[in-house]
């Protein structure tokens, strides 16, 4: 098992330095990044079968045991997050072979989304809070250096504003880190679960603060998200479906570890404010998402969006809402990432975003069309397929803990994702194909392996879609094992420690 936990980030890391070495060979630097994420991928179900077998595994590096020395940890949360950042990694991987094959420094992209996809893995296995911070610098440079590389003048303001805003988020985590340490003597986060409980309730208060500041802008929560919106349009699609899927996931990741684990938010005196943070997250990202008129920029506040009902997950504090949220933030990851891919492969069409500058998709790619309708049913939460799932599971239970005005504006904000994803379809799909524009590709022009490698993530994402949703059973039994793991985390203790500390 400790070959499984460390492959994912290790093999990431060696994938990085050696694409770089061949970033000017290209078929090379594809056969090696390929190559890579396919092998990450099997390892990484082969951890998610272990703990599944198993029950939570850890490894300590260097012989140094826990509490001292650096350690990875899998439970059920962990390994499924790795998981499904090993898929996510793979159709970026080869849709990027298609989609950014024209950029001069198409090699380095290749490296950085290794390094990008490294600081992921990391982050979801750490075992330590210092640990956690580092992870979430590499995926910081290494996501900067994916805003700039032959970037516009467009992406460097969006890359500015990311890294300011993401900047300051450091600074309050690190200090936050070292009043932690100064507090307790300890960075290992199962040892936290119970020295943590001895810090005097002023100095508590004000540590759940400043992780809670961190981790929301991380996160994208309001009102701390403008960076988000800023940016992510600029990007390319190849790039920006990546981020879509996994960047604010490890926000969110970060706050239910350390919100359960360390801080339990039931008793750390801030569950009040998490409840209408979700809140107005949802309605702040669903409203921005309907006043725009670009396809990235629907879809960027969508993932604000989207965001605030696996917060709502974690504010209500129960096994049903977290595990809600756990199959949200799943289901999350493979719609969103899907919808940027679609958006990129209309953008490779009309070279445009513009819903204005768009149409004629349905008549000239009826498959295209029903590739969108699905994660755009998903994401708006029609039954039976993913999304209404994870919603039904969080709605459902804040209507048992009485918090109906959570409830009607989780509902509310289900509606609005009905008009945006509708008028993408009647705009981009629907309407007549508007005059030819210079320098348009036809997609049925491209060559068989361009447009084989569009297609095939898209239908990847798009199957395990369908499968979630209508084979939703194991999944969510997962998920709610996962959920009691969380808040009742003996296992995972257990698993660092080995019954000490």
């Amino acid at each position: 098992m400790s070959m499984w936990l460390t492959l994912p980030v290790i093999m990431s890391v060696l994938t990085a330095v050696l694409v770089f070495f061949a970033r000017h060979n290209h078929k090379l630097a594809e056969a090696v990044s390929g190559t890579s994420a396919l092998f990450t991928l099997l390892g990484s179900v082969l951890l998610l079968n272990g703990v599944l077998d198993h029950g939570p595994q850890a490894v300590a590096f260097g012989q140094w045991a826990a509490p001292f020395g650096i350690v990875f940890v899998a439970d059920f949360l962990a390994a499924a997050m790795v998981v499904i950042t090993a898929i996510i990694g793979v159709v970026s991987v080869f849709y990027a072979m298609a989609d950014l094959m024209q950029k001069p420094s198409y090699g380095v992209f290749h490296s950085l989304i290794h390094v990008l996809l490294a600081g992921v893995y990391g982050a979801f296995l750490t075992g330590d809070i210092f640990n956690l911070y580092v992870w979430f610098e590499v995926m910081l440079i290494a996501s900067f250096g994916l805003m700039v590389l032959d970037a516009n003048r467009k992406q460097v303001d969006g890359a500015v504003k990311y890294v300011m805003l993401n900047f300051i988020s450091t600074l309050m985590f690190l200090l936050a880190i070292g009043l932690l340490y100064g507090a307790t003597g300890t960075l290992s986060l199962a040892d936290l679960h119970s020295k943590a409980a001895d810090i005097a309730p002023q100095t508590k208060v004000l540590l759940a603060a400043l992780f809670l500041f961190g981790f929301a802008v991380k996160s994208a929560l309001f009102p701390l998200f403008a960076w988000l919106p800023a940016s992510y349009h600029t990007l390319p699609s190849g790039v920006v479906a990546l981020f879509a899927a996994l960047l604010t996931k490890v926000g969110i990741y970060a706050l239910m570890r350390v919100f359960t684990l360390v801080f339990p938010l039931a008793d750390s005196g801030w569950q009040p404010l998490m409840i209408w943070v979700a809140a107005l997250t949802m309605l702040t990202g669903v409203l921005g998402a309907a006043s725009q008129y670009n396809v990235k920029k629907i879809l960027s506040f969508h993932i604000i969006s989207q965001i605030g009902y696996m917060v709502m997950g974690l504010a209500l504090y129960t096994p049903l809402a977290l595990a809600g949220a756990i199959f949200y933030i799943v289901h999350h990851i493979i719609v969103k990432a899907n919808l940027f891919l679609i958006g990129g492969l209309v953008e490779r069409k009309h070279q445009t975003s513009e819903l204005s500058e768009l149409g004629g998709m349905y008549k000239a790619t009826p498959w295209l069309a029903f590739l969108f309708l699905v994660p755009a049913f998903s994401l708006a939460g029609f039954p039976p397929l993913s999304g209404f799932w994870g919603k039904f599971l969080v709605i459902k239970d804040s209507l048992q803990n009485e918090y109906y005005m959570l409830a009607g504006v989780a509902l509310f904000v289900g509606l609005l994702t009905i008009f945006s994803m509708t008028k993408i379809w009647s705009e981009v799909f629907w309407k007549a194909k508007p005059s030819k524009q210079e320098g348009e590709v036809p997609v049925e022009k491209l060559c068989n392996k361009t447009r084989a490698l569009y297609y095939a993530p898209i239908v990847v994402l798009t199957s395990m879609t369908l499968v979630i949703g209508f084979a939703a059973e194991p999944f969510f039994q997962f998920a709610f094992t996962a959920a009691e793991q969380l808040l009742e985390p003996s296992a995972y203790i257990n698993a660092v420690l080995g019954g000490g500390a």
